[in-house]
């Protein structure tokens, strides 16, 4: 990839923020002793975030296969974390192995082969119609509607939305060649950074909740100065795009704003279901889908922004 040393840089700028993040954590952690929570929290995030940033990395600099099977990986076990919680019967058997073994590796394998004219509609026309045809035919109608529309808003968040992320590696932009990892990483830097950010400002001034009932931790001041924090770093980001700074800015506030959106919503499904994280895989941030719904709104959202945007810039 051309964009190779704008990458390690960008690894190593993310690196010396961990390593500050580390000591401060080791900090907190010698002066209050003891079983205090929030430090705790603070430091398995802080070491969970270095598990993410190098798999992260390591697929990056092993090129498209790479963060093609990544991702994959990732929609597989962000689906397996939202099925677990839908409701199931035996007749759902056929179906739910066509998402995992057959849905799921041919929407990844048309990502890796560029065939975007049945990307973009496989899931949400073929996958929907074949789905609820299956389950049909083994004649149990108990909850039926139901259990047909949870799997196939599993398909569309755990994989649909998440196979935009590695697509953004295929889009020809002219004059960009072999940057397109850049890409990916100014969405992932943006939405988590908004994530973050949001968190820090609520912390320092969150006065007044947002939807209490959805996200307690959510405020109004924390949601404004992270999404604006969030502009001011996707415009400093602007050289890992083929955009000027008005238009990442542009991006990142939407980014940001349906990354937002996507926490949202995704809480509210938790809530419903009477549980406060996807899963426990990741000490200090939940399941897989608790790190994936911001991006799982704004990736293709962003895919297409910059599909159908760069030529106009």
């Amino acid at each position: 990839m051309n964009g190779r040393p704008e990458l390690m840089t960008l690894l190593a700028g993310v690196g010396a923020v961990l390593v500050l993040a580390s000591v401060i954590g080791a900090i907190l952690a010698r002066r209050y002793p003891g079983d205090n929570p929030v430090v705790a929290n603070l430091n398995a995030r802080i070491k969970a975030w270095w598990g993410m940033v190098v798999a992260l990395g390591l697929a990056f600099l092993a090129g498209r296969t790479g963060v093609v099977l990544l991702f994959a990986l990732l929609s597989f076990a962000a689906l397996r974390e939202f099925l677990t919680l839908t409701r199931k019967s035996r007749a759902d058997h056929w179906s739910l192995a066509l998402a995992f073994f057959v849905v799921l590796p041919v929407q990844y394998w048309l990502v890796w082969s560029d065939w975007y004219g049945l990307f973009s509609i496989f899931i949400p026309v073929y996958a929907f119609l074949l789905m609820p045809i299956v389950s049909a035919l083994r004649g149990e109608t108990g909850h039926f509607l139901l259990r047909v529309a949870e799997t196939q808003w599993a398909l569309m968040i755990c994989i649909f939305c998440v196979s935009h992320v590695p697509a953004l590696l295929y889009l020809q932009i002219p004059g960009f060649e072999g940057r397109n990892v850049l890409l990916i990483a100014f969405l992932v830097v943006v939405v988590q950074g908004s994530d973050v950010l949001q968190y820090v400002w609520g912390k320092l001034f969150g006065r007044h909740k947002i939807a209490p009932s959805l996200s307690p931790s959510k405020t109004r001041e924390g949601f404004l100065g992270g999404v604006a924090s969030a502009v001011l770093l996707g415009a400093a980001l602007s050289w890992m795009t083929p955009f000027g700074p008005l238009y990442t800015a542009c991006f990142a506030l939407v980014i940001a704003l349906l990354g937002f959106a996507g926490g949202l919503v995704m809480s509210a499904i938790k809530r419903d279901r009477g549980i406060k994280d996807w899963g426990h895989l990741i000490p200090g941030h939940g399941g897989f889908i608790d790190r994936l719904d911001s991006v799982v709104f704004s990736a293709p959202i962003f895919f297409h922004l910059t599909r159908y945007f760069w030529s106009t810039v």
